[in-house]
């Protein structure tokens, strides 16, 4: 199988990664996470790159670009461990709204393509546990109610696809549709906080707020399921970039720091150790390749590849971070040096989308549904 990239790819991979070492510098990210983890200008900048519309359809104004592209922009946006909600923005909000009616297509599509508009997935509850069957937040009238948490964004969004329950016990995949509610709507609250990794996230509160309807029961279980795997896709190119980098890091201050006046490069258990993690990251980069490309397959191949991929990832992500951190000694955990961030990033992807175990159980689930597909 061919893995190499074409030359728009590669022009593209190039382009985020002047931006990145450009605009993006461990300075200014520093600067952005203690401002609260989100800067509108940074967000311009993203959004002038087309990064944005890349993967709009070109009848709403985007480019129509495929999961590939989409792949080595979050790979170099990992490198410089960007805070603003890309993969939420960019790439999951136009995967749902594209099943939309045609109205709200219209409405909101061309906005996310120009960077005039942030729509998030607000999908997560505090009893969900991971699981995305699990809502509670409930849907009358065209109007919903319930708590939805660690939204990214949230306060900042300008508008967030909501799932929620119309029917059913509150594990009933069936009962659950999917709704856009716009930042303005009546009924809605925020409460804005950074997490770990210095990113910014929301507590997003609905009483009664009225909501419009993107796809009703059954089918909308089936969106939300396909926005997860976009978002497990996307960060797995994203943690590819991260631990990339953080490794590069790692070898120049092997390189640097001397004892008993030789590089400790020089040591051989240190070599082995680097050597390990460099295998993880191979291994890791081969299974995000694979999570992509398995995001046009059926949806049961898909959920199953998808969580394969995660499984996979969080492994990695833990050894290569943990490793990384030890092979620097005492600085590896300080806030002024970059790689402590590259630690922090890494322990809350690990945690995002379903963590290692969680995972583990949705192969185990769906070993008979795809039984012969990957032999």
């Amino acid at each position: 199988m061919d893995f190499d990239f074409s030359e728009d790819q590669q022009a593209l991979r190039d382009a985020v990664r002047r931006f990145v070492d450009k605009d993006y510098g461990f300075e200014r990210r520093t600067q952005i996470a203690r401002a609260g983890g989100f800067d509108r200008a940074a967000w311009d900048g993203l959004a002038g790159l087309g990064l944005t519309a890349l993967a709009v359809p070109e009848a709403h104004g985007g480019l129509g670009q495929g999961a590939v592209e989409a792949m080595v922009v979050m790979e170099e946006l990992g490198r410089g461990l960007v805070l603003e909600p890309v993969a939420q923005g960019a790439l999951i909000a136009p995967a749902v709204l594209r099943h939309a009616p045609d109205a709200l297509q219209a409405a909101w599509l061309p906005r996310i393509a120009g960077g005039e508009a942030l729509v998030v997935l607000a999908h997560q509850e505090a009893r969900s546990r991971y699981r995305l069957n699990q809502v509670a937040t409930r849907a009358a009238d065209g109007k919903l109610t319930g708590v939805k948490s660690l939204v990214p964004a949230g306060d900042l969004a300008d508008a967030f696809i909501v799932p929620a329950r119309v029917s059913g016990a509150d594990d009933a995949a069936d009962g659950i549709a999917l709704y856009l509610v716009e930042r303005g709507a009546a009924g809605l609250h925020t409460r804005a906080y950074s997490l770990h990794d210095g990113s910014r996230a929301a507590e997003v509160h609905f009483a009664d707020t009225p909501a419009q309807l993107i796809a009703g029961p059954g089918q909308g279980f089936a969106l939300l399921e396909l926005a997860a795997d976009v978002g497990i896709a996307a960060q797995a190119a994203e943690a590819v970039g991260v631990m990339e980098r953080y490794l590069a890091l790692t070898v120049e201050y092997l390189n640097t720091r001397k004892q008993f006046g030789v590089a400790i490069a020089s040591f051989q258990a240190l070599r082995h150790r680097a050597a390990d993690v460099k295998m993880q990251l191979e291994l890791a980069r081969s299974m995000s390749y694979f999570a992509t490309l398995r995001l046009g397959d059926a949806p049961a191949v898909r959920r199953r590849a998808l969580s394969q991929a995660k499984v996979q990832l969080g492994q990695a992500m833990r050894f290569v971070g943990q490793q990384c951190t030890q092979m620097h000694g005492g600085i590896g955990v300080t806030d002024e040096y970059a790689g402590s961030h590259y630690f922090k990033r890494l322990t809350a992807m690990e945690m995002q989308w379903g963590d290692t175990l969680h995972h583990l159980g949705e192969v185990s689930a769906r070993m008979q549904d795809t039984a012969g597909v990957f032999a």
